[in-house]
Order: C-alpha cells, then structure tokens, then sequence
C-alpha cells in the first residue's frame, strides 16, 4: 500500500506560516544544495501530489511559471516534478481549477485517501497548506513526516498540529545551513 508524506517546512518555535501565511522566514538562510536534492528525492519516490484548495493557486502559478518562463532557474529540476506531477486538490467548494496534470476532489477527506493509498503506484506527498495538513494529520491519514526545521522563530503562526499527537523520530539530518530534517511516523 501506498504512504501518505507529508513535507513541510517549519520555524524553530513550530509554525510552518506567519499568521497570514508569510513564509520569507524560510528563505533567510543561505540556500544548501544536499536539503534542495533531499526535497526532488522525496518528490521522486511520489506520483500524486495533495493539495488544499486555499495554497493550490499559488502553488500552481509559481511551479508553472518557473518551467515556462525561468529556464535558467536552480529551481527548474523540482518545478518540472510539481509541474509534471499528478495532482489532486481537495475542496468542497470549487468544482474545475486551472493548472497542468490537475484535478479536483470533492468526497470525503478520508475516504479519498484510503482510495489513493490503495491504488498502484509510487508514494503520495502533501506540502500544505497548513488547514490541509491538519485535516489530514487530525484523521490520522499520514504515514511520514518529513518536517525541515529551520532555525528561525517567527513568534506566531500557523501550526498544523491542533491536538496531541505522539510521534516516533525515525531520523534525522542536519544541513550545512542550519536546518534539520526530522523524519517522524505515527506510534
């Protein structure tokens, strides 16, 4: 069966977006290219990306705006992935959304989930946003949680834990630039 990933990045004090959702916090420290290969791993051992309906437009227009129009980006390895990935988003309110290999969800959170993990195929990653992820991690539908913690406190924000969950630390990788990938699976 397939596992639900989840991927975020997350300030010191346990916040993956300022209150509004800011996220230059994750940018204020020097780029390091042995996290940046970590990220396209992850992404490759995955063929369906998740997705909630409030990130997926920007989501969208910053992948596909890199691959049609940054052919020199550092970015480009990873934007073709997200933009040549499968993509499901999940809303109950929009019916059709504009973006390359994307399609539109609108059952049952855990049904749909269990329905996917159960198909054939390679892994399936969740990036956010953060009421997606809590909704996911509140039904106890991820598997993995890859979580790249960088050393920076933003004071407030949002989280995408809103009750107790034990998790068991499976590993972890320090990077050159001070963030630390914490790999975590449910008890």
């Amino acid at each position: 069966m397939r596992k639900l990933k989840l991927q975020v990045q997350m300030s010191l004090d346990g916040f993956v977006a300022g209150p509004n959702g800011e996220l230059e916090w994750i940018w204020l420290l020097e780029r390091d290219e042995a996290s940046f290969r970590k990220v396209i791993d992850l992404a490759d051992s995955c063929d369906t990306i998740l997705l909630g309906r409030k990130m997926t437009p920007g989501f969208i227009n910053h992948w596909e705006n890199v691959v049609d129009n940054q052919p020199d980006s550092i970015e480009q390895p990873l934007a073709q992935r997200m933009v040549n990935m499968r993509k499901i988003v999940f809303s109950r309110t929009e019916k059709n959304m504009k973006g390359r290999n994307l399609e539109v969800e609108s059952g049952d959170l855990a049904t749909a989930v269990h329905a996917l993990k159960k198909q054939p195929g390679k892994d399936i990653m969740v990036y956010g946003g953060a009421t997606f992820a809590s909704s996911l991690i509140s039904q106890n539908l991820v598997d993995e949680y890859y979580i790249f913690r960088t050393p920076v406190a933003i004071g407030n924000g949002l989280s995408i834990f809103k009750e107790q969950k034990r998790l068991d630390l499976a590993n972890t990788v320090n990077y050159k630039n001070g963030k630390v990938l914490e790999i975590y699976r449910p008890l």
